[in-house]
Order: C-alpha cells, then structure tokens, then sequence
C-alpha cells in the first residue's frame, strides 16, 4: 500500500510523497538529474544496496517518473532517464537544495552568494571534472542548445537576473540581497571582452532563470554579441546541484562562472564571484592559460 493511500487523497502533497516514497527516492531523481544514468553508476554514488536501488527504480517507472532505454541486449542493460513527469520534479529539488543551504547548513538568511569555505562553496568547487549534463535550454533569440559544445572552451557565467529598464523592473527588495547587484555590469563587461575571448578559444554564454523573452529584452538593450540560456524548468540547476536563492517569486543563481572543455567536462569554477567586472578579466586569463596547451598540441 503507498502512503497516500492511507489517506489525503485530495492533498497534492501526501499523493507526490505517496510516488517519491522516501529519502532513497529523491536521491535517484537527482543522481539521473545530473546525468547518472545506469545501475552500477547510480549504486556507486547513492552507497544503497542493489535490491534496494531496483525496487525504487521499478517504482519510478511504474510511476512514470523515469523509462528505461536500452543501451544492450546481451546482456540486457538499462539507461534511466526522466520523462516529462519526471522533469516536473526539478523545480522540487533545485527548492530543497535551496531550503537545505539557507535553512539547515546556513542561519536563514537571504542572499545571492556565499562565504568562500562554507559547504556551498566546496559542493560547487567540487564540479571541478565533471561533466555538464546533457540538458538543451531555450536561448534568448529562439532555438534550443546545449550549455556547452564540443570542440571549443565555454565560459557559462549563472547570474541571478538582468532586466531591460522599459521592459520589467527589479524584483522587490532586489538591491537588499547581497550578491543580487551587478548582472548588466557583468554581462556589458563580456560584451566588451567578446573578441578576446574568441580569440582565445572560447565562446561565452549567460544562463539565467529568466524566461526567454526577458532575457531577449535584456540582450538587446545590452546589445550582448553572445546568446543567454534560459533555465528557467532547473534542468541545469538540479544536474548540477547549483546554488540558488528566491526573490520576486523565482528561483534564481547564484552569480558563479564555470570554464567548460571542448568535451563538456567542468575545468574551472568562479564561487563565490563578489566582484562582476573583475571576474571576467580573472576568466579571461584562465581561458588563455587553459587553451595554450591544446593549442600547442595541435600544431
């Protein structure tokens, strides 16, 4: 018997806890979340028993929380992979993420950074070697792509929010929040450094929360020469675990920078980034340090 069947059958509550089922369960969808996706691997990195781990695999399926989709027939062998519903569940995770840091590892506060040796800071710097999941986000100016692509180094800088004056203003309390300020600062700057960028090797990409036509509203006024990715359904956020905080009603990132190789995997992470202009010169030197050697290696 699930645990919603024991009652509330009107409460949307007791009937998603009566389908995830227990601790164990959430743990899965992020680990698939973050591109995790065969037996052994997921038994590795959750530490729980193989019965355990296929009973609730079986649930999620039953459910149609998660699909399986072979990869071999000799023997038979199984990806598990989010469906629809499943993604539904992101914005649930990337919120307890977020309930976790500020409530349980922090003291409660509201904001949009963090202390450089607090647990937030080691679990994003400990991206370092992993690779991005594979995630398509709607961009500003129509069209769909990964966060990264292959063959080239990627500059991802998460910012919180940036918003064209005549199109929407700041969310309530936005100058209050330490680390919110400074994402046109920090956007313009990558403009301006555009060129430079390409020239070492690497192409740069804004990702924000945002919905894709405010972030077009933004790109124009800013007059950005790079597209901005919009992550507003936490694919992103949830595969990465990444830090977030809540204003205006949305969940939002934290300002941090990855450095991504031509083959997706995470190289170098800004956290906490507390100054916007300075950090993309600081990116900017990592890039050419990063891309000689290869460069080289070509020759």
């Amino acid at each position: 018997m699930r645990r919603a069947d024991l009652g509330d059958a009107d409460c949307g509550i007791a009937q998603a806890l009566g389908v995830l089922g227990d601790w164990w369960t959430v743990l899965i969808v992020r680990e698939v979340a973050g591109g995790t996706t065969r037996f052994d691997a997921l038994q590795r990195e959750l530490g729980v028993s193989r019965r355990a781990l296929t009973e609730r695999l079986g649930a999620l399926v039953a459910n149609g929380v998660l699909r399986r989709e072979p990869y071999s027939r000799h023997p038979p062998r199984h990806d598990y992979l989010l469906t629809a519903k499943g993604e539904g569940l992101l914005p649930v995770l990337v919120a307890l993420q977020d309930w976790g840091t500020r409530h349980v590892l922090g003291q409660g506060d509201l904001t949009a950074t963090a202390e450089p040796g607090s647990a937030e800071a080691r679990r994003v710097h400990g991206l370092v070697g992993r690779r991005l999941p594979p995630v398509l986000l709607p961009r500003h100016d129509g069209g769909a792509e990964p966060p990264a692509g292959t063959g080239r180094w990627t500059v991802l800088y998460l910012f919180p929010g940036a918003f064209a004056p005549a199109a929407q203003g700041l969310p309530p309390g936005w100058a209050d929040i330490p680390g919110a300020v400074g994402c046109t600062l920090e956007s313009r700057t990558y403009a301006d450094r555009h060129a430079r960028f390409r020239d070492a090797g690497a192409e740069v990409r804004g990702v924000s929360t945002q919905r894709p036509d405010q972030l077009a509203a933004f790109a124009a006024h800013a007059r950005l020469p790079y597209p901005l990715l919009s992550d507003q359904d936490g694919r992103l956020a949830a595969g990465l675990l990444l830090p977030t905080f809540r204003a205006g009603g949305v969940d939002r990132f934290k300002r941090l920078t990855l450095l991504v190789d031509p083959e997706t995997v995470i190289r170098e992470v800004q956290f906490p980034v507390t100054d916007p202009a300075g950090s993309v010169d600081e990116m900017l030197d990592l890039v050419r340090r990063r891309s000689r050697p290869q460069a080289g290696a070509t020759k």
